[in-house]
């Protein structure tokens, strides 16, 4: 998924960075590590740690049957206090279904799914789309 981030966004100001990368939300103290954090411009990073990233754009969890309903719950709710945040993702791994969280005009979020292979998932917030199937590619799965 990273590297289809990374030729969709070539040339844009928005760049996707793995698993390593730290996101404190000050807003509610939080430090964690989403599996996939896209940032556009440039890193901002934490006054309490200068390794570790705030403000960004687009979170996306792949979700494990151990962590799902923390990605979908507890850790959503605390990712909503990001003031930059636009998109919030949930990519299953037991099934072709992607959660696609987006902040609308009115300062609500509203969800859209994607359960077939031919549907693309499009990130609103960076204007581009990726190939559900290219997401899913090698995962033996099937709608």
């Amino acid at each position: 998924m990273q590297g289809r981030l990374f030729i969709a966004l070539e040339g844009k100001p928005c760049q996707p960075y793995g698993s390593d990368l730290r996101i404190h939300i000050p807003e509610n103290t939080l430090f964690t590590y989403p599996d996939i954090s896209i940032i556009c411009g440039e890193i901002n990073s934490s006054k309490e740690d200068e390794d570790t990233a705030v403000l960004p754009t687009v979170l996306i969890e792949i979700l494990s049957p151990s962590t799902k309903n923390y990605d979908r719950g507890g850790k959503f709710k605390l990712y909503r206090d990001i003031p930059t945040l636009k998109e919030y993702i949930l990519i299953d791994t037991e099934s072709i279904n992607i959660e696609c969280f987006r902040l609308n005009a009115g300062g609500h979020w509203e969800l859209e799914e994607y359960k077939a292979q031919e549907d693309l998932l499009t990130i609103e917030a960076l204007n581009i789309s990726i190939d559900i199937r290219d997401i899913y590619n090698g995962a033996g799965l099937s709608a």
